[in-house]
């Protein structure tokens, strides 16, 4: 309760300051009124929201715009905040000086309107992109190809195309059209197999009942393949028992089977051409920081032969960063996603790549080489908690295999 108090107070003073800067602006009063309403609505829908009937249930579509409204909202007033505080604090030393100075009532300076109009048009610009980012951004699905060299890839894998896709996370989605597209985009890079990287669903397997048929149309002539996120094992909800937990995952086990997924749980595949082969291995989820760590590289790989050219899935990149480079064999490819990029930031290709995740996560989106191996983390097919994508859209990766001397 006293959290709620704090924040409800925090908020009702940057949006005293949101007032502020629409009062100066405009005299009109039915544009001061609609400020007001929409502050209230924006705090009032968020508390029913996480205080309501179901306040511990699963993160649902009503919940996340609850989140995204009130982080629009609060990025328009933080923006405004220092400029008017900044303001506030020369207003006080003017109306300080005409009092002990020069000897004059005490009296604050009027606001100046060019100030306000200053911040507001500062202020406007994120608001805006989080805005579109809910709008438009959240479906904004981009196909990323890179290829990658391999001076010991078997020759009859030279030009094997590998499109990976992650994070899914059913739960939040709410455009079926929009979905229809992007599984209809990933089947027309027309890969030769297709890797999906974990997060299948936010919490409940149900979450993808919805969608299985849309993604159950997804082809590959080698078969689709998948591993476990954090989030598909539903250890971010409260469930009436152990087994009905435990059923849940079963759930999703089945339902991934259904949609012609072969799901990798700490084990391995072959791809074969020409009596040649690649080494798929899956493993179950394992993270840095407190996420799960089920994943076994050891068990994962105990019908792989050091010599094999192979291709890891594991959820977490931080994995690769902590146990995969290190290991005596060698991981030609890792495959990850689960930091989505923070669906925030930056991205110029050849000039900037900037997202804050990068300050929790030293691998968080693209392709990245240590030691001889690789990794590509990416971006996420779908979103969480925000319902909205800035900067960094949306991802379906394409990964072209070839003979040859690797790239830098």
């Amino acid at each position: 309760m006293l959290r709620w108090f704090i924040f409800i107070l925090f908020y009702s003073l940057l949006s005293f300051y949101g007032f502020q800067a629409i009062k100066t602006i405009t005299k009109i009063s039915w544009i001061h009124y609609v400020f007001i309403l929409v502050a209230l609505l924006v705090i009032g829908n968020f508390i029913f929201q996480f205080t309501g009937p179901s306040p511990s249930r699963p993160l649902t579509s009503a919940k996340s715009y609850a989140i995204g409204f009130l982080l629009a909202f609060l990025v328009l007033n933080l923006i405004i905040v220092p400029i008017l505080f900044g303001e506030d604090i020369i207003r006080v030393i003017i109306g300080a000086y005409d009092k002990f100075i020069n000897k004059e009532t005490f009296h604050l300076p009027s606001r100046r309107k060019f100030v306000s109009q200053i911040a507001l048009g500062l202020a406007a610009i994120p608001f805006g992109a989080l805005l579109y980012g809910m709008y438009r951004g959240k479906y904004n699905f981009k196909v990323l190809k890179y290829t990658l060299h391999f001076e010991d890839l078997p020759d009859a894998f030279d030009g094997y195309r590998i499109t990976q896709i992650s994070d899914i996370h059913s739960g939040s989605f709410d455009n079926r059209e929009k979905v229809e597209y992007a599984v209809n985009l990933v089947n027309e890079q027309q890969s030769d197999t297709i890797l999906f990287t974990g997060d299948m669903v936010n919490n409940e397997a149900k979450e993808m009942l919805p969608w299985k048929d849309v993604f159950g149309k997804l082809k590959a002539k080698d078969g689709l393949f998948s591993v476990l996120g954090n989030h598909d094992y539903g250890d971010y909800v409260r469930w009436n028992s152990k087994e009905e937990k435990s059923q849940n995952l079963e759930d999703l086990k089945i339902i991934q089977k259904d949609m012609g997924f072969d799901l990798l749980l700490n084990e391995s595949r072959f791809l074969e051409r020409e009596g040649q082969r690649l080494a798929l291995i899956g493993v179950e989820n394992w993270g840095k920081g407190g996420f799960k760590k089920t994943g076994d590289l050891k068990k994962a790989s105990a019908d792989v032969k050091k010599d094999d050219f192979k291709i890891l899935m594991s959820h977490d990149p931080s994995h690769w960063e902590e146990e995969v480079i290190k290991d005596a064999y060698h991981y030609h490819l890792t495959l990850s996603g689960h930091t989505h990029g923070m669906q925030f930031g930056i991205e110029i290709p050849g000039w900037i790549k900037w997202s804050p995740v990068k300050w929790r996560y030293k691998y968080w989106a693209g392709v990245y080489k240590e030691m001889g191996q690789y990794i590509n983390v990416n971006r996420g097919f779908g979103y969480l908690a925000f319902p909205g994508r800035v900067g960094i859209w949306p991802e379906i990766t394409v990964i072209e295999l070839k003979k040859g001397t690797p790239t830098a």
